[in-house]
Order: C-alpha cells, then sequence, then structure tokens
C-alpha cells in the first residue's frame, strides 16, 4: 500500500447519520484493524472489489472473516468504510458488536478470548449512553442555554465551565471507540451523577480516625464542614476523627469493603445523607465541582471504569502524591521560563487526605483566580455540537477569533506546542490530553489565549535531561509510580506524539475537516508548520532534534492501543506496563517539507 497522501486523503465521514449502533460499530471496527486485533492488520489481505477495497482474514476452520476498509491517516493506514464484517462461506454480514467480536475472537488465542467478552459488554454499555445521548440531546442543551446563555461564547466563569464539560460528555473520544461507557452505571446512576446531565448532588462525609488519615496541605476555607459534629455525627467523635468526602456511589456501594479491608469498619462512621456540599461533576465525573466556589474542585474515587475495563476510575493515593509532584516540575520550569508565566495556567493538586486505599481518597484541586472572568474549555468540548447548532468552536471563534475557526485552532496550536516542546527540552512530556487541558479565552486580559492544566500524575520524565537542565534548581522528581521515571527520550516523545501531537493537535486537523471548515491537507500543513516552528526554537541541543527525529521526519508513529490494553488483554498478555501508555504503530500524517 502506498504512504498516506494528505493533499490526495478525503476527509473522514461522518459516522451513519441517526442509527448509534452503526456509528458505534464503525468506530469499533477501526480501533480493532487499527490495533491488529486477531491479527486483522498483519494477517489479512487486500482483496479490491467493484465496491472497494476489503481485507480478508482467514480462519484455521476455512472460513474467512471479511472487513470493507478505506485509507484512513489518522492513527491508522486504513479504517472501516462500512459497519459490517462478512462470514466469507455464507455471505452473512455481520452488523452489531456483539457478532463482529465473537467471529474474531474465534480467530484469537483462546486465552484472550474472555476479554472480547468483556469488550462486548463494554459496547453493549456504550450503545446505551450513546442512545440515552441523543434521545435527551434537545433538552439538556435547551437547559444549558436557559442557563448559562444560548451562546456558548458566553459562558464564562468556572461554572460555565461545567457546561462545557457537559457537551464534552456527549462527544466521541477520538481514539477509544467505547468512549462513552461507564460500566456498571445504569441510566438513574448516570442521569443523576454524570457530567452528560449536568446534575447537581451531595456528597457524603466519612468520619474516620485521626491516625489512620494522611493529608497534605491546606484546604480552602468551607470546603467541608470542619468536625463531624457539623455534619450530624455525635459530638464525641470531633476529637479524635477527621472528615473525609465520598461520592454518593461509593457510599451506596463498594465503601464498607474498602473500610473493612483497611480494618476501620467498627471505627468509621458515615454522616447522614444532607450534610455534604452540593457539587456538580467535571468532565471526569469522578472530579465534581463545588456549586458554591466552582473553582474548587474534589476528585474522589469511583467503583466503575472508562476506556477501557482495566482504567479504574478509583484514586490510588500514590497518585495524590505525584499529582503534586508533577506540579512541582510545571511550576519550576514555568520559574525558569518567563513567557509562560501568564500564558499556562496551573490548577493546584497539592491538598489531599487518603486512608491507604483505593477508595479511600480526595483530592482538592483549586483553579487560578485567572479562570474567574474567562470562558474556559476543555479541548474534549471544541468539536462537540453547540446549542444553537454549529460546534463549539465556531461559536467560539465568532467571538475570539473574527469567526475563523482556524485561527483559532492555529492560536491553540502556536501556544500548546511551544509549551509542550520547551517541557520536552527538560525531559517531561505530560499525559495532559483533551480533558486535562483547557483553553482559556479573555479578550480583556493580557494574553487573550491561554492554557490551563491539571491532573499531572502520569507524565514521563528523563531524569538525565531534567537535571542537566535544571541542576540544582531541579526538585526532587519523587514520584510514587516507578513507571515515571526514565533515563532516555524515548518514552517521553512516545507520550509527547501519542497525548499532544495525536490527540490535542491531529484530531482537531481531522475532525474539522470531516466537519468541513477547512481542507484537510490546509489543517495537517497548520500542525506541521507549528510544530516544525516549535521544535526549531527549542534547538538540538534541549531535544528539538530527537523531536525532528521521531515525530516531523519519522515514517511511522506510536499510536495508543487503547482497546487491547484496556479490556481486550489482561497485562500478562499484552504485556503492558501501563495500559496508557501501550502503543502500537500508525501512519506519519503531517506532511513532508517540499
Amino acid at each position: 500500500m502506498s504512504p498516506f497522501d494528505p493533499a490526495a486523503g478525503a476527509p473522514r465521514p461522518a459516522a451513519p447519520a441517526g442509527d448509534p449502533a452503526a456509528a458505534l460499530l464503525l468506530r469499533v471496527l477501526g480501533a480493532l484493524l487499527r490495533e491488529d486485533v486477531a491479527g486483522l492488520r498483519s494477517r489479512a489481505t487486500p482483496h479490491p472489489a467493484p465496491d472497494g477495497l476489503w481485507l480478508r482474514l482467514a480462519g484455521a476452520d476455512g472460513d474467512a472473516l471479511l472487513l470493507p476498509v478505506r485509507e484512513d491517516g489518522f492513527q491508522g493506514d486504513r479504517t472501516a468504510r462500512l459497519p459490517l464484517l462478512r462470514r466469507e462461506s455464507t455471505g452473512t454480514d455481520l452488523t452489531g458488536c456483539d457478532d463482529v467480536l465473537a467471529a474474531l475472537a474465534a480467530h484469537a488465542d483462546p486465552a484472550d478470548r474472555p476479554g472480547f467478552d468483556a469488550f462486548a459488554r463494554e459496547c453493549r454499555h456504550a450503545l446505551d449512553a450513546a442512545r440515552l445521548h441523543a434521545a435527551t440531546a434537545a433538552g439538556t442543551a435547551a437547559a444549558l442555554g436557559d442557563r448559562y446563555g444560548p451562546d456558548p461564547a458566553g459562558w464564562t466563569g468556572p461554572a460555565a465551565s461545567l457546561a462545557f464539560d457537559t457537551l464534552a460528555a456527549r462527544t466521541d473520544h477520538p481514539v477509544y471507540p467505547a468512549s462513552r461507557s461507564r460500566l456498571g452505571l445504569g441510566e438513574a446512576e448516570l442521569r443523576a451523577y454524570a457530567p452528560e446531565f449536568h446534575p447537581a448532588f451531595a456528597l457524603r462525609l466519612l468520619a474516620l480516625p485521626a491516625g489512620a488519615v494522611t493529608a497534605a496541605g491546606t484546604a480552602a476555607a468551607g470546603v467541608l464542614p470542619v468536625t463531624p459534629s457539623a455534619a450530624g455525627l455525635p459530638e464525641r467523635l470531633d476529637a479524635g476523627h477527621v472528615l473525609l468526602p465520598v461520592h454518593p456511589l461509593t457510599a451506596a456501594g463498594p465503601l464498607l469493603d474498602a473500610l473493612r479491608a483497611r480494618g476501620l469498619h467498627d471505627r468509621a462512621h458515615l454522616a447522614p445523607p444532607g450534610h455534604g456540599p452540593l457539587v456538580v461533576p467535571t468532565l471526569s465525573m469522578r472530579t465534581v465541582a463545588l456549586a458554591a466556589d466552582p473553582r474548587v474542585h474534589i476528585k474522589l474515587p469511583l467503583a466503575t471504569a472508562t476506556l477501557g475495563l482495566l482504567n479504574r476510575r478509583t484514586v490510588r493515593p500514590g497518585t495524590l502524591r505525584d499529582g503534586a509532584a508533577g506540579q512541582r516540575l510545571l511550576e519550576a520550569v514555568v520559574a525558569r521560563e518567563p513567557r509562560f508565566r501568564d500564558t499556562v495556567l496551573l490548577a493546584d493538586e497539592t491538598v489531599y487526605a487518603h486512608a491507604g486505599h483505593e477508595l479511600l481518597a480526595a483530592l482538592t484541586r483549586t483553579l487560578p483566580a485567572a479562570a474567574d472572568g474567562a470562558t474556559v474549555v476543555p479541548l474534549a468540548a471544541l468539536l462537540a455540537p453547540a446549542p444553537g447548532g454549529g460546534l463549539v468552536i465556531d461559536h467560539l471563534a465568532r467571538r475570539h477569533s473574527a469567526g475563523d475557526p482556524i485561527a483559532l485552532l492555529d492560536a491553540l496550536l502556536t501556544l500548546l506546542f511551544d509549551w509542550q516542546t520547551t517541557l520536552f527540552g527538560y525531559g517531561i512530556a505530560l499525559e495532559s490530553h483533551q480533558q486535562n487541558v483547557s483553553l482559556v479565552l479573555d479578550p480583556a486580559a493580557a494574553h487573550p489565549v491561554r492554557l490551563l492544566l491539571k491532573d499531572n500524575d502520569g507524565p514521563r520524565v528523563n531524569t538525565v535531561r531534567l537535571r542537566a537542565r535544571l541542576g540544582d534548581d531541579a526538585p526532587d522528581p519523587g514520584f510514587d509510580d516507578p513507571r515515571v521515571l526514565c533515563a532516555d527520550d524515548a518514552p517521553v516523545a512516545d507520550l509527547f506524539t501519542t497525548i499532544t501531537l495525536h490527540l490535542c493537535a491531529g484530531a482537531y486537523a481531522f475532525g474539522l475537516a470531516a466537519h468541513g471548515r477547512a481542507p484537510l491537507a490546509e489543517l495537517l500543513r497548520l500542525v506541521r508548520d507549528r510544530l516544525d516552528e516549535a521544535v526549531s526554537r527549542l534547538g538540538a541541543a534541549h531535544g528539538g532534534d530527537v523531536l525532528r527525529s521521531r515525530v516531523l521526519e519519522a515514517p511511522r508513529l506510536p499510536v495508543k492501543a487503547m482497546v487491547t490494553a484496556g479490556t481486550l488483554l489482561t497485562k500478562a498478555r499484552s504485556g503492558a506496563s501501563d495500559i496508557n501508555k501501550h502503543y502500537t504503530t500508525g501512519p506519519n500524517y503531517l506532511p513532508r517539507e517540499a
């Protein structure tokens, strides 16, 4: 097959309109092909047909599966062009995820077949959610418009940012096909607690013996009642107990098991309902914002999984320390790079508490004051359908870039690549995907376009490069997770590519082209030009040569294998030390320099 040519490549067609099941299956087939599940990419042979190209996967029993494909270019050379898999022997078209996964499981190693069943369940959850989202889309958009105003470009401040989270939660992930699934949660629980429904609810409060709780930092005043008695518990607990917030879903489910595991079940006291603060869920669902002060977020563990069965939404105590360590690293870089002091905003994540269990933990995050009067939009919301029609980025462009969404993307890419390549020069790459980076727009500010970062607990850090750049100023990279630290550029470059390039840049080039906002070749040229400028500014001495060879000029690029590592295979079978950083390869869609 010839290399992908962006000049000739057509924008990716939209998913089948009005058919959530077909749209989901098309995404699932594309992901399975990209990740070479059951040999769908490596063992299949191409078969041209009058309607287009098919791939034929032969089976040990003599039967074969046929997949209709087309050229893609974004993370995969090819992707599915029709939502079906055909049995060659009978001509039967399999048009549901259950049947497709069962057929592919027969071609996989028997040890992996339970993972196919698990992914089929996940797809059923995702389809139920997609149908629920479709049925409630108009009502949700109307409610957001009534509350925050008819034009999303006028949604300013931390409270309105939660409305953008609601729109983002109703939008598919750029890579993971079953992203709308939250395993174990039914419709009533989604409506009551999920961000796509923009609910408000009260947290529960748990009094634990003070000696059993490890705490760091001082929470903002008014986040929680100070004493157990203020939360409706007996006054005798005030002397020796402290309060830990608990999500209602955890309190109603696995909380008692967690307390038993820590030997606290007979010394813990759950406050009666109604005494915890009122909160609104953010895009991550397990993180909620205080309704009374939405600059303050509380990250709480949930016994569910998203973006893969193994991607549990609990909060390991070690990640709390790692988030604070990551923040210290970023602050050290900003202190050395003055141009980012007012353009890159960091949420404070140094306040947390835990009782030594992944379901007994809480992080208090505080957004910077600069968010108060600005439009704060998670990157995940930019391509979401907006109330009143069009995309969110269209509305933002009318107010902030003379109606040109490509100009707004240009401003975003310029700052994003400057920041992320500068971090690479210090040996750092962040897991700063579309959910963890927000665009901060404020025409009245000295810098009208800024970035807001949060959740810095999963970076990759080349300690050799970090110490060479910071010397005695280098903070102690005291990460609990041993996978964070490395001694070469390769893991850092891979994370930069899969997160910053693919999810925060390439996804918008392909997405805006698919929505007809500009030709694909023009958008990809913009991505390359802005990355090339940032790499050139970085210079060879600080890793620019590495990014040029491993990203700009590489024939192929690392691509997340999220389905394989997250659900289909156990870690022992996939070999993934980190399911969020397990890769296959895909084409380099950045056009070569003339």
